[in-house]
């Protein structure tokens, strides 16, 4: 802990530590495997337990949602954080359109109120970064015939690959199909349609000059 910190601050850094950790051991009883400590935050909402697996020091910060429900779960490296607000959801609350799940490796985190749609397959390497609220749309909507609507067509499911030592800026929308090489930044606001090469740095340039004054 940094040494600049003072005492009263770490002691309450301490205390809720412990807090998170006492809510880890009742929490890690329902899942299917949690190999350290798992730290827990304040009304965070974890279901179908069976289907996820933590490393070690894995931490769920306040208010996030983790929906296990999917066909190959969801695996969390070592040190993972899903910070506050995160929502993951791999299927329906309903148990329909059951989707393939998450993997995310060691160190690697989730800003927060950052969404996480992994109906088709996430995989996300180590050492990545996610800024605050960015989202991961791992489908598409089928949209072909016009003669029928939208919904009664089904999706298709690509996946999305964020590879390791990668930093997405807050508030970037990733979308299906894309692979993002090791080692790139993606600046914030930016909307992520085709895959990036590794050790690529991607703007979105929105704020387009239409004339001087």
């Amino acid at each position: 802990m940094n040494a600049e910190i003072e005492k009263i601050d770490k002691i309450n850094i301490y205390m809720r530590t412990a807090v998170k950790i006492l809510r880890g051991c009742v929490r890690r009883l329902f899942l299917k495997q949690a190999k350290g400590l798992l730290l827990v935050g304040k009304h965070v909402k974890i279901t179908h337990g069976r289907h996820i697996i933590c490393g070690k020091n894995v931490k769920f910060e306040d208010y996030a949602e983790i929906q296990g429900l999917c066909k190959e779960g969801l695996i969390f490296g070592d040190y993972v954080t899903i910070s506050r607000g995160v929502m993951i959801r791999p299927s329906s609350y309903y148990g329909g359109d059951l989707g393939v799940g998450l993997t995310i490796g060691e160190h690697s985190s989730i800003g927060p109120y950052g969404y996480v749609g992994c109906s088709g397959k996430i995989t996300i390497g180590k050492n990545v970064m996610f800024g605050p609220k960015c989202s991961l749309f791992a489908e598409n909507h089928n949209f072909f015939d016009t003669k029928i609507s939208i919904k009664s067509q089904g999706v298709n499911q690509k996946g999305i690959t964020v590879e390791d030592d990668c930093w997405i800026g807050s508030n970037v929308t990733i979308l299906d199909g894309v692979t993002i090489g090791r080692g790139s930044v993606i600046g914030a606001g930016t909307l992520v349609t085709k895959d990036v090469p590794s050790e690529s740095i991607i703007v979105d340039k929105r704020e387009k000059v239409i004339r001087e004054r």
